[in-house]
């Protein structure tokens, strides 16, 4: 494993709840955030092992898809269900939420519906949803260019010091803003200046840290040699590291960020320590430059597995589990058929908006194109 990996994994100060095997092992670092873990009921408890459960059968879906020439690409969350289920359910309705490109479970679970991101993946749309339509949850729409979400998200954070919209005293009304971003995306220089004005400005919001291990075929130990949580310390914002694999840990640790950003408390950083068990996306061999023997190891640490058996232990009845199966078989095959039914995209839309004003040289290229297409539905070519 690599030798940053190690030291996150082994560092005293990581949050964890549940050990790998699904028992209750909290570590100390963990101790402040039992009370939160403590007071969720069985049915949230259950929730967050729903939401997991369905995510990665429509990853698995949407994965399949892709393989039979429906997606253009799919960048799978297999593994990741953990950080991102936990992490989303601590955030209030208020809040903001920008995601990188592989936060399917983050967006659904905010109300985005879920072929709407199989539209940005089958190139049916640059966007996807509207993020001021509320039943889209303030998730703001995927971003395929790396950190730079952090910008956005700062600079919506700034705004709501601005206006007043936190630290207010009253969170039912302050708003904060979390952003997720992986390992690779910590070598852009848009992250590191992300923070320098979250810091400066004192900004609601969480710096979320998805570390896969892997930023395509390039390992952690390549890009630092120190763990990456150390890094926001340097701007003078507090960062956890958490067992990302662990839903509990990442719930508790984010509601605690957020509630402290959003009171006015400034920015907060976590380094979510996962493992991304598929490929990079589906244009990617992960065989090329991984062994199965570490791919094995993270499979132990399966968040899912992790919580099927703590909740087996809280007595979570069979009944439960075979309709959280049926339910994600059948989201995902709703998935697929709705996807099969959207068709192809209009040719002509590509003249659209090239220029702001009508411009002849395209009426030009599309006439032509429109000639040209109609010579093969007659017959002349």
């Amino acid at each position: 494993m690599a030798p940053s990996a190690v030291a996150a994994g082994d560092a005293p100060e990581l949050v964890r709840v549940l050990a790998a095997d699904g028992t209750l092992a909290p570590t100390p670092a963990a101790e402040p955030y039992l009370e939160i873990v403590d007071s969720l009921a069985d049915a949230e408890l259950e929730g967050f092992y729903r939401d997991m459960f369905i995510s990665r059968a429509f990853d698995l879906q949407a994965t399949n898809l892709q393989r039979q020439g429906q997606l253009a690409l799919w960048p799978p969350s297999f593994g990741q269900e953990a950080a991102q289920v936990g992490s989303a359910r601590a955030a209030r309705a208020q809040d903001h939420l920008f995601p990188s490109y592989r936060e399917h479970v983050v967006a659904t679970i905010r109300g985005v519906d879920a072929v709407d991101i199989i539209r940005v993946m089958r190139g049916l749309t640059h966007g996807g949803w509207d993020p001021s339509d509320p039943k889209n949850g303030n998730t703001h729409i995927y971003t395929l260019v790396l950190g730079s979400q952090t910008l956005h998200a700062t600079g919506l954070a700034m705004g709501l010091v601005f206006d007043g919209r936190c630290g207010s005293g009253d969170p039912s009304r302050d708003e904060a803003v979390i952003v997720y971003y992986g390992d690779g995306a910590t070598s852009q220089g848009d992250v590191h200046e992300a923070m320098v004005f979250a810091a400066s400005y004192q900004t609601p919001e969480v710096f979320f840290l998805q570390n896969n291990q892997w930023a395509i075929s390039v390992p952690v130990a390549t890009q630092s040699r120190a763990p990456l949580y150390r890094r926001a310390a340097g701007y003078g914002i507090p960062s956890i590291p958490v067992d990302g694999n662990d839903v509990l840990a990442s719930y508790a640790v984010t509601r605690v960020a957020l509630d402290e950003a959003r009171a006015g408390g400034g920015p907060r950083a976590i380094e979510a320590m996962t493992y991304r068990m598929g490929a990079h996306t589906t244009s990617d061999d992960p065989t090329k430059y991984r062994t199965s023997k570490e791919e094995d190891s993270w499979a132990l640490r399966d968040p899912i597995a992790r919580m099927r058996v703590y909740l087996r232990g809280r007595g979570a009845s069979d009944g439960f589990f075979a309709d959280v199966e049926a339910e994600g078989s059948a989201f995902a095959e709703d998935a697929r058929v709705r996807t099969m039914a959207l068709g192809g995209i209009p040719t002509e839309i590509m003249f659209d908006h090239v220029y702001s004003e009508p411009h002849p040289l395209i009426d030009e290229q599309k006439a032509w194109l429109a000639d040209y297409e109609a010579s093969f539905e007659q017959g002349a070519s």
